[in-house]
């Protein structure tokens, strides 16, 4: 008796069976179609965001949050800045390093980036030393010039434990005949696996003092390579060590050095969203269809409503909660579903893979095995919230239709 009488006579309309089974056909079509567009964005989205995740993991495992180099010349006295650095409490740990690009040489020729490091500093900045599968990271000594290379980037270029890989950097050096490319042997002492292509087929490591010699760079280094505590700070605390060491500094983060990789993810991740919704949309228009049909069924029970003294708002809102109401159940099932078929969707896989005997990610093709997902409840709040949005803009036609339906034109062949 305390409900408003527009919303008391739409849920009567809900529960109330029709003359016109095909109406609650459609309508139940309406909820199942909102529901399974509502499921499936949800656990698509949450997919998406556990690989990001997992690139973004696996990618910060090999690389420092943050780095400092000077501009233009190699970084001198670079013990000061791993001494401040180290000293800030928000950083987690500091490194220095040396960076070249060049050209690996053994069976084959590939591109790389080769990176001087002081093993017992990388273990604070990285994993690398724990992405050994052959060999170990304390083998890079000075003067030994060994070399740890990815486990692709050996496979390409047909070279194992023991063997020589000969690397040629941009820097010239003079001779009698001329300018020549700077040529240096080194040997293979280890291979690393980090899961990630770009690394693995990319990069390789070498003792900081050998890279140092091959560049002629003296004691100078690239620059100073941070791991913080929280990453989501790299950038701050990179700046304050650069106005703390004075001078002019080239500051960097891991947003930066991969921003076209994870504005390409971020991309892809809301143009799927976008294709996704599509789903819901569609049960929108199922629920106009069933709207507008009810209408129709209902014109007699409109005007004896408008006869009895509802005004033409009042009975668009009836109309408005009752397919509102509908949206409402839709998207609710559609969150629950979603959010179990997600908590569940590796058991799922699994389940698959058994009944069929496929692997539908073989560990000789893909990096991982399982499928990653992480449910984010921002994710599911937005989704819900466009879903109830659909709902609701897709009964207004068919409120406003019934609100414009003449009484006297409604009631006179009955």
């Amino acid at each position: 008796m305390f409900t408003p009488i527009p919303v008391a006579i739409g849920l009567r309309y809900l529960r109330a069976k029709r003359r016109n089974g095909f109406i609650s056909f459609i309508s139940l079509a309406s909820i199942l179609g909102i529901g399974l567009g509502v499921a499936a964005l949800i656990t698509t989205l949450a997919v998406m965001s556990g690989f990001q995740r997992e690139i973004r993991d696996r990618m910060l495992q090999m690389v420092a949050h943050a780095t400092v180099s000077a501009y233009g010349d190699p970084l001198y006295h670079w013990e000061t800045a791993v001494r401040r650095a180290t000293a800030d409490a928000r950083v987690a740990g500091a490194a220095p390093y040396v960076e070249a690009q060049t050209l690996l040489s053994g069976a084959r020729k590939q591109p790389a980036i080769v990176r001087g490091v002081l093993p017992a500093d990388e273990r604070r900045v990285s994993v690398l030393g724990d992405k050994m599968v052959q060999g170990r990271l304390e083998d890079l000594t000075p003067g030994s010039f060994n070399i740890v290379i990815g486990k692709e980037l050996a496979i390409w270029l047909g070279v194992g434990i023991g063997d020589d890989v000969v690397m040629m950097t941009s820097e010239a050096r003079a001779t009698p005949v001329g300018a020549l490319p700077q040529l240096k042997r080194f040997r293979v002492s280890g291979i690393f696996e980090a899961g990630y292509n770009e690394f693995d087929r990319g990069m390789a490591f070498v003792h900081m003092r050998d890279l140092q010699r091959v560049q002629r760079l003296g004691d100078a280094v690239t620059g100073v390579r941070l791991k913080m505590h929280d990453m989501d700070r790299a950038w701050e605390v990179a700046r304050d060590l650069a106005l703390s060491l004075g001078g002019p500094f080239k500051v960097s983060d891991w947003t930066l050095e991969n921003a076209n990789m994870f504005r390409a993810l971020k991309m892809e991740k809301a143009i799927m969203a976008i294709l996704l919704s599509l789903i819901i949309a569609m049960g929108a228009f199922n629920l106009v269809s069933s709207q507008v049909m009810l209408v129709t069924d209902k014109q007699a029970d409109i005007a004896i409503m408008r006869t009895l003294g509802l005004s033409p708002r009042g009975v668009m809102q009836v109309f408005m909660v009752q397919g509102t109401l509908i949206g409402v159940i839709g998207t609710v099932l559609g969150v629950v579903f979603g959010i179990l078929l997600t908590l569940n969707l590796e058991n799922i896989l699994r389940a698959i893979e058994g009944v069929f005997g496929v692997q539908l990610l073989p560990a000789d093709v893909y990096y991982i095995t399982g499928l990653p997902t992480d449910l984010q409840a921002s994710d599911v709040t937005w989704i819900a919230a466009v879903a109830l949005a659909m709902a609701f803009l897709a009964t207004i036609y068919p409120a406003w239709r019934a609100a414009r339906t003449p009484p006297a034109e409604a009631l006179r062949y009955e």
